[in-house]
């Protein structure tokens, strides 16, 4: 594992939050806005299941489809009619995009990526390690924080607001794709057919080093998520004309989604420029993509990814008006290049929004 890093020296991992309430599901719909949080109510955790992935039971509505998560769907597609405002795709290459995550298979995609080896955690080398250890550093600066903050593209996954979970009171999930706000919700409300990421839960607790349980982690970060919205990052308002979420926001997070999303670098320019119109002037864009990476397989789909290079990404937050406070690069061990993809390295990207320009 080669990892290269630019930027400013991490300070340690700060206290922790404490969890005190509970936001189930999708939360903040207009129909129980009014309702208020609900109070937490004591039970007991889940039985941990190390290395175990699903738990037993499949919720019956889930369909095959969705995209990466993580490279969570926030593109224009067939129920692209569930988008706030969505119109029908004019641009071909978008529209060939869209057609084809319609075979995404989400479980697919978490048996390659979030189950062993890619899943290994126990490898302080492991590109599951590398990612976690990245945000945790970042947070724990005490800089990315606030009321505020929007998870662009989360597909099914949750792990990449672990530690973001103790900065932010009100988080906003989304992705364009149903199927993937539906695993969301499982996972949210401890459904049987939710995956356990309570190993990664764990591996966040011990690198933060304070003292948290992995059951604290999971309350407080079920507790903080608001509300999941869908959202398009190839439309000028991603999130739509609704103002479901409080914008702007303080902070974005965005896990393999723009370039995976995107059938060129002009569609990821401008697919950055969307999103970064729902962050303040000074908010912080936390930014973790695939390198030189053309295709990935997810069951029996194999979707086309646009390469990116480092100097790429970094351009591209220049022209979107970002400093760019951390840029550090992980290349993918020969181990971990298990067919799946023809990914060579993985960036993870730490940028501020300037003030004024």
């Amino acid at each position: 594992m080669v990892e290269q890093g630019r930027g400013r020296m991490l300070p340690p991992i700060p206290p922790p939050c404490v969890c005190c309430w509970d936001i189930k599901g999708d939360g903040w719909h207009r129909e129980d806005a009014a309702r208020g949080p609900r109070q937490l109510i004591a039970q007991p955790p889940p039985p941990h299941r190390r290395g175990q992935g699903w738990r037993a039971g499949v919720a019956p509505q889930i369909k095959a489809s969705g995209r990466k998560g993580g490279r969570g769907s926030s593109m224009s597609g067939t129920d692209r009619s569930q988008a706030a405002g969505a119109v029908p795709d004019s641009d071909p290459g978008l529209a060939a995009v869209s057609s084809a995550y319609q075979r995404f298979e989400p479980r697919a995609y978490l048996r390659n990526n979030y189950a062993p080896p890619r899943g290994d955690l126990s490898c302080p080398d492991g590109v599951g390690p590398w990612k976690l250890r990245c945000l945790a550093q970042t947070f724990a600066t005490g800089e990315v924080s606030g009321r505020t903050l929007i998870d662009i593209g989360s597909g099914p996954t949750i792990y990449q607001l672990l530690s973001a979970c103790a900065h932010f009171e009100d988080i906003t999930m989304t992705d364009f794709l149903e199927v993937n706000r539906q695993e969301l919700r499982l996972w949210l409300r401890e459904e049987p057919g939710a995956f356990d990421w309570s190993v990664y839960s764990q591996h966040v607790c011990l690198i933060e080093g304070k003292g948290e349980s992995w059951q604290e982690k999971e309350c407080q970060l079920r507790a903080r998520v608001k509300r999941i919205l869908p959202i398009d990052v190839h439309r000028p308002q991603p999130l739509g004309a609704g103002g479901l979420a409080p914008l702007p926001a303080d902070a974005l997070v965005s896990a393999f989604c723009l370039e995976a999303v995107s059938p060129d670098l002009a569609s990821f320019q401008r697919a950055l420029d969307h999103i970064t119109t729902l962050l303040r002037p000074g908010g912080h864009l936390l930014l973790i993509g695939a390198l030189e990476e053309s295709w990935y397989l997810a069951g029996e789909a194999r979707l086309a990814v646009v390469p990116v290079r480092e100097e790429e990404v970094r351009e591209a937050l220049v022209r979107s008006s970002y400093e760019v406070r951390d840029l550090r690069t992980y290349t993918m061990p020969a181990h971990l290049q298990t067919g799946v993809d023809d990914v060579k390295g993985i960036f993870f990207t730490w940028a501020q929004k300037k003030v004024g320009v």
